[in-house]
């Protein structure tokens, strides 16, 4: 019995040694990582909300590029706090006696399996983060990437979806966008070739092409969607029997189709008025041969 006791004691004596020598070594160590995985998930969660406050005070009046944004809030708050707590675990379990050496090995070779069956779809991830991030392109935007005219009908972090002129639905994986070519965003730029006959005086059809610009920009179903004055460039070609002048129209995005239709219907009107002679047809010219050819 009396050994038992002394066992015992012995026991506690280690015991107690152990656990003054982990709170005077290990334990501080524990709190300050702890302490560092606190701080570094607040300011997760800051700059998430941050993100979250910026995209309540975008100007969309359909919220997309607002969802847009939340959802790239959650993302960066979701993997934040895995990374960070993974790298924590990292350093306290050593400390804790805990041999993470086949946890290491076994994440290794998972990770790898992963990374061989997912590496397409990491980057469809990373490159549509950039693109939201960037803000390179919204939901009805008209653009051309991957070879691919259309309008953006949707936009997450693996794909983006087209609809071009067609009807035709196109589907493209972020990781396939290289070069984004977005044709309305802030404005757009119309060039409209005016044909007019060769025998025309320049300087008359050039200031009746003024007069038509200036009363469209008067015209106040097109002074919003007009963000310049209408510019008459001057000749751009001559061809046998006729003169391209060239007008350019500088519109708000989307508003380009409305406002060049009227031109021409305004230039069509002016040119009647005043009997300006529009370009001629080509002319077939039919010439007699020679009897039994």
């Amino acid at each position: 019995m009396p050994n038992e006791v002394h066992v015992w004691l012995l026991l506690l004596d280690h015991w107690r040694d152990d656990g003054v020598e982990f709170l005077r070594s290990k334990a501080p160590r524990i709190v300050l990582v702890a302490l560092l995985a606190f701080l570094l998930i607040r300011l997760i969660h800051i700059v998430t909300r941050r993100l979250v406050e910026f995209s309540r005070r975008q100007d969309l009046t359909d919220g997309v590029r607002s969802q847009q944004l939340r959802t790239l809030a959650s993302v960066i708050n979701s993997i934040g706090m895995v990374v960070v707590i993974f790298v924590a675990a990292m350093q306290v379990l050593p400390l804790l006696n805990i041999d993470i050496g086949p946890l290491i090995a076994s994440a290794g070779i998972v990770g790898l399996a992963v990374g061989f069956g997912a590496q397409t779809l990491v980057k469809d991830v990373i490159n549509g983060f950039f693109i939201l991030m960037e803000n390179q392109y919204d939901v009805g935007d008209v653009v051309k990437i991957s070879g691919v005219s259309g309008t953006v009908e949707q936009l997450t972090l693996r794909r983006t979806l087209l609809r071009d002129a067609d009807g035709t639905q196109h589907s493209i994986p972020n990781s396939e966008i290289k070069v984004v070519s977005n044709l309305t965003r802030d404005w757009t730029q119309t060039a409209l070739h005016v044909a007019v006959s060769y025998t025309e005086d320049s300087d008359r059809v050039i200031a009746l092409l003024k007069e038509v610009g200036a009363e469209l920009r008067k015209d106040p179903a097109y002074q919003e969607a007009l963000v310049a004055d209408i510019e008459v460039a001057g000749i751009e070609r001559i061809a046998p029997g006729e003169v391209d002048y060239l007008v350019l129209v500088r519109t708000r995005p989307g508003s380009q189709f409305a406002v060049t239709r009227e031109l021409r219907r305004l230039i069509k009107a002016c040119f009647e008025k005043n009997g300006v002679q529009p370009a001629g047809a080509s002319a077939v010219y039919v010439l007699n041969q020679p009897a039994g050819k």
